[in-house]
Order: structure tokens, then C-alpha cells, then sequence
């Protein structure tokens, strides 16, 4: 049986799960992905105590906080918490005027001066007036990071809030093999104008139910859509845009896999995104030659088509075969590298 791509998001989830359990946790604390409601009946009140992201994080991470009933304790910045303040004392260097104090005492009571101490000499505010040491190279800052490929934060979709309000006719059909979605109504009464442009702000989520029903909603709408996909086709660029410019690897793939089944779903659906290929088309650019490299070892995950960089590929051809006369030039305006998959 073929899986649908919700199901198969799913899937990946889990396993995912099993390789890095707190992943999506520590996306959530970094405000990577939206926070969902802090339980079932709601957020908490505001006066009261929320655990803080250092040790949300530790506990998520695994991370044992040093405590003294664990036999280790955190160090401080002068030592070690539990030594007493004489044995500190003790391993501290003596000064000229101590020395010149104790010369007379027994030789046992005087302590040498550690390593750490003779490091410092001279690199104080006083004495060692000159030196025949070469200068102290100073650290040289690297050049600021330009994050084109950082992930951006995603904001909570439309999607998200309309289900949660039960404005969506839609619900999760439980199943033994794998979860289908159920419409409440035939998919053919529904206003396209009103409910696709929805479905496909739902495009940046990465938490299910809302994923699930967003990308499953839009495979069966744009299956069974047929006439009435292309009047929408000026109403979907901002979602799509959107869930490009997350440039979450994840989020790239299901928004390509949703663009090619788009261009694929009616006629002159293809030619009418030909304008709008300066909004969609910047990032597919930038992440075009994000292609994984095996050498000769084989990918065994190739068959969920997780590739970025080949999924680019694949787009840009089905833009080019069904985007008319106009699509080939427009393409190779905003992706200078494209190569023609029609001409020679």
C-alpha cells in the first residue's frame, strides 16, 4: 500500500525520535517552532513559576546538575566550593612582603610559588617595566557569518489557529496501519478561495495534528480541485513564501513536494505561477546546490526523496515542461546556474 506524504512525515518523526529524543523540545525552547498551550485546559496563570531554559535544556540534554550528594561539586571561580578558606589560602602564592614575613619562620611554613603564579609575573599593573618576550599576538576576529542557510523562526499559521478554534472541517481518522484524514464535508462543496490558501499556510508547521492535516488536506484538495485550483493560484504565493523563507531543510522538502503536485493538479496551472517566480524562487536558489554526497556508498533514504538540492531539480524541470514560452527565460533570470531540461 502506498503511503501518502503525511503519513510518511509521521514516520520520519518517529524515527527521528528514537536518534534524538529532545529535538523538537530544544526547537520549541529556542523558539525555533511554535509553543503550543501549556496543557489541555489551557496556559498556566502568569504568577506562576516556569522552569528556566538553562535547566530545561539540561534535563532534556540528559545533563546531571553537579551537586554535593553526588560526590562532585561546581567549581567556582577561585576553587572549589567545599575547600575551606585556609587550604585556599594555602595554594595561593605568596607575596614579596609575606616571603620577606616568613624568611625568619620554619622553612616548612613557607610555600613555593605554583606555576600559574610565575605565568603572571609581569602581566600585572606594576613592575616588569620592559621585556625581551616577543609581543602578545592578539585574537582576530573571523569575518560575521552571513546565515543563508541558518533556519529562520517559524511563526505559529492560520492553519493552527482555525483548527484549534474548530473552524476546519476536518478531523484525524485513527487507523491500524496509519492515520487517514476524514472530511466533514465532500471535498467538491468546499470554497477553494477560503480553505486552500489555509491549508496551505499549514505548510510551515512541524507539530502534528497540525502538519499532518495540513499536508494531507492539501494533497486531496489539490487531487479533486480541478477548475477551481487556478482562479486561487495569486492567494497561495504568500504561504508558499513563507514556508520557504523558514529555510528549514524539513520545511523546504514538503513545500517543493506541494509545489510539484500544485503545477501537476490542473492546466495553465503552471503558467500562472510564471509571474510570481521573483517571490518563489530567491531561496530555491540559495539552497540549489545543497546536494548530499555519498561518493560510493548508496543512500539507502533516497526513496522518501529528502534531497534538497535534487528535489530543486525536479521542481524547476516540471516549472519549466508545463510554465508555457515565458518559464525557461524567468527561470534563468533568478537562478543564473539552471541548465534547460528542453532545449539540446
Amino acid at each position: 500500500m502506498k503511503i501518502s506524504p503525511a503519513a510518511q512525515l509521521v514516520q520520519e518523526d518517529e524515527f527521528n525520535r528514537i536518534i534524538n529524543p529532545g529535538r523538537k523540545k530544544i526547537d520549541k525552547i529556542m523558539g525555533k517552532i511554535p509553543k503550543g498551550l501549556e496543557s489541555p485546559f489551557g496556559d498556566f496563570p502568569r504568577d506562576y513559576t516556569r522552569p528556566s531554559r538553562g535547566s530545561t535544556l539540561m534535563r532534556i540534554s540528559g545533563a546531571s546538575s553537579l551537586t554535593p550528594r553526588g560526590g562532585q561539586q561546581p567549581l567556582s571561580a577561585r576553587g572549589p566550593a567545599s575547600q575551606p578558606l585556609s587550604a585556599q589560602g594555602a595554594s595561593l602564592p605568596m607575596s614579596a612582603r609575606g616571603r620577606a614575613a616568613g624568611s625568619g619562620a620554619a622553612g616548612a611554613s613557607e610555600v613555593p610559588p605554583s606555576p600559574r603564579s610565575r605565568e603572571m609575573l609581569g602581566r600585572g599593573s606594576g613592575g616588569c617595566s620592559y621585556s625581551l618576550k616577543a609581543p602578545k599576538e592578539f585574537m582576530k576576529l573571523k569575518p560575521p557569518e552571513a546565515g543563508a542557510f541558518k533556519r529562520r523562526p517559524i511563526e505559529p499559521s492560520e492553519f493552527r489557529r482555525f483548527y484549534d478554534r474548530g473552524d476546519l472541517p476536518v478531523q484525524i481518522h485513527h487507523m491500524a496501519t496509519a492515520n487517514r484524514i476524514s472530511w466533514k464535508v465532500d471535498i467538491d462543496k468546499l470554497d477553494y478561495h477560503h480553505y486552500l490558501p489555509i491549508f496551505f499556510d499549514g505548510l510551515r508547521e512541524k507539530e502534528d495534528p497540525y502538519r499532518f492535516l495540513a499536508v494531507e488536506g492539501m494533497h486531496n484538495m489539490l487531487e479533486k480541485g480541478g477548475s477551481k485550483i487556478l482562479p486561487v493560484v495569486p492567494q497561495l504565493i504568500i504561504p508558499i513564501k513563507k514556508a520557504l523563507n523558514t529555510r528549514d531543510p524539513e520545511v523546504l522538502v514538503t513545500a517543493l513536494k506541494v509545489l510539484q503536485a500544485l503545477v501537476l493538479s490542473a492546466e495553465m496551472v503552471g503558467e500562472a505561477l510564471v509571474p510570481y517566480y521573483r517571490q518563489i524562487l530567491p531561496v530555491v536558489n540559495t539552497f540549489k546546490s545543497c546536494m548530499k554526497t555519498t561518493g560510493d556508498a548508496i543512500d539507502y533514504g533516497q526513496r522518501k526523496r529528502q534531497n534538497v538540492g535534487e528535489l530543486i531539480d525536479e521542481t524547476l524541470e516540471i516549472f519549466e515542461t508545463h510554465g508555457g514560452e515565458d518559464a525557461f527565460i524567468n527561470i534563468k533570470y533568478m537562478i543564473p546556474t539552471y541548465e534547460s531540461c528542453m532545449i539540446g
